[in-house]
């Protein structure tokens, strides 16, 4: 169904006004940035039904974004990460990180396979003229690569992201000792 297609999210990681903007504009402040050599790590609240608090780390090298959406109420029970996939880079001149979504998302449930979600998506956006081929075969690429390598870690996706972006992707359950 090409003629519900959307566009890509894009967001913007605006360090220096210690902000996030989301792909609707909303404009929210971010409590922590931390800028390394594996990417950029962002905590901030949020004012969703759902959730309470967002996690994120923008990991370029992998075509990543790590996600802990710290649910109210038990909501979306073992789910930890939440990973998209898409195109992630900075800083850029002005000190802001920028992020676009190319629909394929993975949801981590600790033990169990990766889960990958919104194939329909990427096809919808695809034939819509939304999204190049060059980045659709890269959104497959960096699926396949977190699948393969989040099962080759026994499933453990969190250890395979720590081997995989060259070091610790901490978060608030799992801090840097």
């Amino acid at each position: 169904m090409a003629d519900s297609a959307h566009p890509p999210k894009r967001e913007t990681f605006d360090v220096p006004a210690m902000t996030n903007t989301d792909n609707k504009g909303y404009v929210r402040p971010v409590e922590r940035y931390e800028e390394t050599e594996r990417g950029l790590y962002m905590s901030r609240t949020a004012d969703h039904p759902r959730f309470s608090h967002l996690e994120s780390w923008l990991l370029p090298t992998l075509g990543l974004r790590a996600n802990i959406f710290h649910y109210q109420g038990g909501y979306r029970d073992g789910q930890r990460l939440y990973l998209d996939v898409g195109r992630f880079q900075g800083p850029d001149e002005h000190g802001r990180w920028h992020a676009e979504d190319w629909y394929l998302d993975l949801v981590d449930v600790p033990g169990e396979p990766l889960q990958l979600l919104d194939v329909d998506e990427l096809f919808d956006a695809r034939v819509a003229g939304l999204l190049g081929g060059a980045e659709c075969e890269a959104a497959v690429a960096i699926a396949m690569r977190a699948l393969v390598g989040a099962a080759e870690h026994g499933h453990d996706v969190q250890a395979w992201l720590d081997e995989s972006a060259g070091g610790p992707v901490f978060f608030l359950d799992r801090p840097v000792r």
